[in-house]
């Protein structure tokens, strides 16, 4: 990576600290990729109206683009995809071929570009070597207990072993996880792991950078991971260069860098939260790197989220999830052997109803890991299934689980925002309430602000906790993170947090959400669109 001049890294220090012309400047840069896209698309606006409209060639280029249609879609038909998804682009294409071509092709498949796959391969192959030498047995899992049930699958299609030992920490606000993470912080030794989607400026990552500085200077080694689009609009050009500049124990990466193009690398983000600290201590869940997370910033009211704590073996899982992206990505490579801890002695399967299982989920591996945990945990149910999540948008098999759950006299509940942060997701997401509560589904929505948490727990033994949402880009297009858990009293204290957050919530019914026939029709046409948000 190049350094950074002076004249620049003053200039980011200067920006940030004029906290009203830094944010003026970033929406700046942000409307001016807007417009650059804008720009493209009317270019692609005019030059078919050329072709089509304005020349002899009119009527070959109206046929060739009848042909991409019709080719476009009997691929549609013959893919391996959900119905749904297929049926919302068929009526795009069809609809729209000028541009219902082109959408699908940059945003319709979903997957890595081919050089993105190759990295993300290569790493792959490298971790998985490394992790059937390290764990062996691990890998096979016995069925125990019902919570072995979704860990012997978890194994199979995520390659991350289960755990039988450690700790495990439930924190239902950012406010109350942040302390501890400071905390931990504090006591590294060796090395710090940060992989967020987005960091901002503030007295959270203000807090956290300042004990980084300390460390880095200490030689504690500095690994700081960002999502690029995650961070547009909070985080300057080249802070990745302007933080390794600061101490030559830091090193950044921005993952998958927007470019002001239609593109289909551009589908796919970094959307994990992992802190690591010397392998010994690990933080995921909801909460990134900003103010309103610890409700030092009001946006949309309280702004809630959770955080899970792991300390013990499993959290050297965090650390293969960490590297696995930096060693794709970054220019030099790094040993992860030498970032993996000695495994501990700890207890058995069959001495323990234990069990942690940290994985992660990637639109390469082919599987929607978080899918099918979620599903699994949905589908083997008796008793209840509490959910939280920001966002709501199901395709049929998740949405067909859930009322089946409820249908067989599961106490299933959801809770999402009373007060969204985006309009048009959440105007989605109360388009699936009348069929789930129509089938049983309790729905309440977080009446003090936002809900961010991205949760599940069932029948007092497991429950998952992670970067996971209910919808289409966190199942399909993202790469996550998460952690199930079972035997433990965390799985309660995420049943507890249910609990209280239910009384504060106002319950959903088919009379307070049900629309009008202009409504209906508005959630019909915006439906189509669903996997685009």
């Amino acid at each position: 990576m190049k350094k950074l001049s002076e004249r620049k890294k003053k200039w980011i220090e200067k920006t940030v600290a004029e906290d009203r012309s830094y944010k003026r400047f970033l929406y700046n840069r942000f409307y001016l990729y807007l417009l650059l896209v804008f720009l493209q698309v009317m270019g692609w606006m005019f030059v078919w109206w050329l072709f089509a409209y304005q020349s002899q060639a009119g009527i070959i280029t109206q046929l060739v683009v009848r042909i991409l249609s019709l080719v476009t879609v009997l691929y549609l038909l013959n893919k391996y995809e959900r119905p749904s998804v297929k049926i919302n682009w068929i009526i795009i294409v069809l609809i729209a071929p000028v541009f219902g071509v082109p959408l699908y092709l940059m945003y319709g498949e979903g997957r890595p570009t081919k050089r993105m796959s190759k990295k993300l391969a290569k790493s792959k192959a490298e971790n998985d070597k490394i992790v059937k030498e390290l764990y062996g047995k691990r890998l096979t899992p016995k069925l125990l207990t019902r919570g072995d049930a979704v860990s012997c699958s978890l194994v199979k299609i995520s390659g991350y072993p289960v755990f039988y030992d450690g700790e495990i920490e439930y924190y239902p606000t950012g406010e109350k996880a942040f302390p501890a993470m400071l905390d931990e912080l504090k006591k590294a030794e060796k090395f710090i792991l940060l992989e967020y989607f987005i960091i901002d400026h503030g007295k959270m990552w203000g807090e956290i950078l300042k004990i980084l500085l300390e460390k880095a200077e200490q030689g504690v080694q500095i690994r700081i991971l960002y999502d690029n689009f995650g961070c547009m609009m909070t985080l300057p050009p080249k802070y990745d260069r302007y933080l390794e500049s600061l101490n030559k124990n830091i090193r950044c990466l921005t993952f998958n860098k927007v470019v002001p193009m239609f593109s289909v690398r551009m589908n796919n983000r970094d959307h994990k939260k992992i802190l690591v600290i010397d392998g010994k201590t690990a933080f995921t869940g909801g909460v990134n790197l900003a103010d309103e997370y610890i409700g030092e910033k009001i946006r949309f009211g309280h702004w809630k989220d959770s955080v899970i704590k792991i300390v013990g073996n499993a959290v050297n899982s965090f650390t293969e999830m960490f590297f696995y992206m930096w060693n794709a990505f970054y220019k030099d490579k790094e040993n992860l052997l030498e970032y993996l801890l000695p495994m501990t002695e700890g207890k058995s399967a069959e001495t323990t109803a234990l069990r942690i299982h940290p994985y992660d989920d990637s639109p390469f591996d082919g599987v929607s890991i978080g899918e099918a945990v979620y599903l699994d945990m949905i589908n083997r149910a008796h008793r209840y299934v509490y959910i939280f999540t920001p966002y709501l948008i199901l395709d049929d098999s998740m949405r067909a689980a859930l009322c089946r759950a409820a249908i067989r006299g599961v106490d299933v509940r959801i809770v999402t925002p009373a007060i969204p942060d985006k309009r048009t997701v959440y105007r989605l997401t109360r388009a699936n309430y009348p069929v789930l509560m129509k089938a049983g589904v309790k729905i309440y929505e977080y009446t003090p602000g936002f809900i961010h948490s991205k949760s599940l727990v069932c029948d007092d033994e497991s429950a998952v906790v992670g970067t996971i949402n209910f919808d289409y880009r966190s199942l399909y297009l993202h790469f996550e993170n998460a952690v199930y858990f079972s035997g433990c009293n965390a799985v309660l204290e995420v049943k507890r947090d249910c609990e209280e957050t239910f009384l504060v919530s106002k319950q959903c019914t088919l009379e307070n959400t049900k629309r009008n026939l202009l409504g209906r029709l508005t959630d019909s046409v915006l439906r189509v669109f669903e996997t685009l948000l």
